[in-house]
């Protein structure tokens, strides 16, 4: 066994273990307990369980690399997640927690006063969060195949196991505990390689600030900053200048942030997590407190990306564009990009038999001039995944072993945390919406609590199944479960506390309409994603009169959302207005207690 395996088994075992021990201390012995932890978690601590379950395995692992691929465009991902929480404390958080409440589907039923309702929002959830756990079991694959020695399919059924004892046996009780413990695992383990990166590029010990710090090569300043530095290596290559490109039009860029916002406000597996603060007040202090978690990650996920690209570039090319010595000799490449090449996420072509390593954007017609007087007959580096530049960060900086096993342990930390939210949130939806809502609504507390664990059972066996087998039309990335949220519930929580009018009708219709459109549009364009890194070196891909107005699939949950609202309003028109007693259930809702006492209105 290497030092690195020994670390990493170490580590990850010390977290596992931590991990069911306190889903044995905090077992749930309540309905109460398993759906929303008894309504007893402090606000700090539910913001840093908040923050876990928010942090998923696209955020650990896979935005940092999107970012290191699509440059300033991956901004999208850091203001879409981050500004859909400013919406979440502002806009539902507080008038949900005070409706008092379990779920995302109950509030749908009971608001709009129907079971129609609560059912069409228990597909929808399902639809949302099935999709996004896909995600989460691919990270949770990826990392123990590549550092664990185990396979893939093994991978995921480890982690299903895992998630399978804590989640199971403490329910949100033991989930916010757990994700609390997960959070301080998954910050560390991206802190700390940035802390150490960002000192060898720039002798910065803070990465947020390294980014705009001078870049040091081998002890020698060089004049220019980190990015100035990135930006000059990438267009040597005919790459776009990191600084300044997109994702594809600035229409789409948008829409893909706001799908993102609204997508993020409208996860149920997020918001029930504001059903289980204390007080009303306190579940706004909760989202508060996320965002302060959540921004020590998002902050630093500029610079890890960033660094990451030029340390992958200057590993490849170690020379003079053109020159003998410009290229790496593949037979002389690192020992990490060996270990990488076996999982299938880093592949090399040689394409002019030349036994270099050539990666430039062979796309790029300005450069291909250039690149055939060089001998280069295309890109060779023809796979890099963006999943692996937060795994492989710390490996291509040489960093310690017991750094790499951190990052794996932090990896699984985020993947885990947010797969026993998407599966509490499903099986809350079965066991509390379907069966005690619509079909058994005399079962008592100790059946459903048992009809809750055996729909996490399934719920983890369907997660499971599909990690190993994803959908096509999930397979790109998990930002089409956000334009799924923001395409059905988002709408449906938004005129359900602000437009007192708002009917069955209108609510159904609206959902329905919303979630089929963003699901054609999907489907119609199935493998035609919005990947960060391909879609500029890759027209091919579908950008151009393919798509609605140049907005990809991933990003088109907002504008099954505006069909949402626009479906639901006109529909509502022509329907009776919600009973009286519903009107001023909203109102109540919505306006503090006390409002309006002391002039008498």
């Amino acid at each position: 066994m290497t030092t690195l395996e020994l670390w990493t088994y170490s580590i990850v075992g010390v977290t596992f273990a931590l991990y069911i021990g306190i889903a044995i201390w905090a077992r749930a012995k309540t309905t109460g307990d398993f759906y929303v932890a008894g309504g007893g978690v402090h606000p700090v601590a539910n913001g840093m369980a908040t923050a876990a379950d928010w942090m998923s395995a696209a955020s650990f692992i896979s935005m940092a690399g999107m970012i290191a691929f699509g440059g300033y465009g991956g901004s999208v991902f850091l203001m879409g997640w981050t500004g859909g929480y400013v919406l979440l404390a502002l806009l539902l958080a507080p008038y949900l927690r005070k409706f008092g409440k379990f779920t995302v589907p109950e509030f749908i039923g009971d608001r709009y006063y129907s079971q129609t309702a609560r059912v069409v929002a228990v597909i929808c959830l399902i639809l949302a969060s099935v999709t996004y756990v896909i995600g989460q079991m691919t990270g949770i694959g990826v990392a123990f195949s590549r550092f664990l020695g185990i396979t893939y399919e093994m991978g995921i059924i480890v982690g299903m196991g895992i998630v399978a004892v804590y989640a199971i046996t403490g329910g949100m009780k033991g989930i916010t505990y757990t994700q609390i413990a997960q959070y301080v695992v998954l910050i560390f383990a991206y802190t700390v390689p940035a802390i150490f990166i960002s000192m060898n590029l720039t002798g910065n010990p803070l990465p947020q600030l390294g980014l705009g710090s001078e870049y040091v090569a081998d002890g020698t300043a060089s004049g220019l900053t980190l990015l100035a530095k990135l930006d000059q290596v990438v267009t040597d290559l005919g790459f776009k200048e990191y600084t300044t490109q997109v994702m594809g039009s600035s229409l789409n860029m948008f829409v893909y942030t706001l799908s993102l916002m609204i997508g993020t406000a409208g996860l149920p597996h997020v918001i029930i997590r504001f059903f289980t603060v204390p007080k009303v007040r306190d579940a706004r202090f909760s989202a508060g407190w996320a965002l302060v978690f959540i921004a020590i990650l998002y902050t630093t996920a500029p610079a890890v990306g960033a660094m990451a690209r030029l340390n992958l570039m200057d590993t490849i090319q170690i020379g003079p564009v053109g020159s003998e010595t410009g290229n790496l000799v593949y037979d002389e490449r690192p020992d990490w990009f060996k270990r990488w090449e076996t999982t299938g996420l880093l592949k090399w072509e040689d394409k002019n038999d030349d036994g270099r390593i050539q990666y430039y954007d062979d796309k790029n017609e300005a450069f291909a001039a250039k690149a055939e007087s060089f001998g280069w007959k295309g890109n060779e580096m023809v796979t890099v995944n963006n999943d692996i530049m937060v795994l492989a960060n710390p490996e291509i900086a040489n960093l310690p072993a017991w750094v790499i096993a951190l990052v794996v342990a932090g990896g699984l930390a985020a993947a885990l945390s947010t797969a026993a939210g998407l599966l509490l949130a499903i099986s809350s939806s079965i066991s509390h919406d379907l069966l005690k809502g619509v079909f058994m609504p005399k079962i008592s507390e100790k059946k459903e609590l048992m009809a809750g664990r055996l729909s996490m059972i399934g719920a983890i066996i369907l997660a499971g199944y599909l990690g190993m087998n994803p959908p096509g039309f999930a397979a790109g990335t998990v930002a089409i479960a956000f334009g799924l949220a923001a395409s059905s519930i988002f709408p449906a929580l938004m005129l359900g506390i602000f437009a007192k009018r708002m009917n069955t009708a209108g609510a159904v219709t609206g959902m329905i309409a919303g979630i089929s459109v963003t699901l054609l549009y999907v489907f119609q364009h199935k493998g035609i994603f919005f990947i960060p890194g391909t879609e500029f070196l890759a027209p091919e891909l579908g950008m151009g009169p393919d798509w609605f107005f140049g907005i990809s699939p991933n990003a088109f949950g907002a504008v099954g959302a505006l069909v949402n609202f626009v479906v639901a309003i006109v529909v509502s028109k022509f329907a009776a207005a919600p009973p009286e007693h519903i009107q001023h259930l909203v109102e109540d809702v919505r306006i503090p207690r006390g409002s309006g006492v002391a002039t008498g209105h």
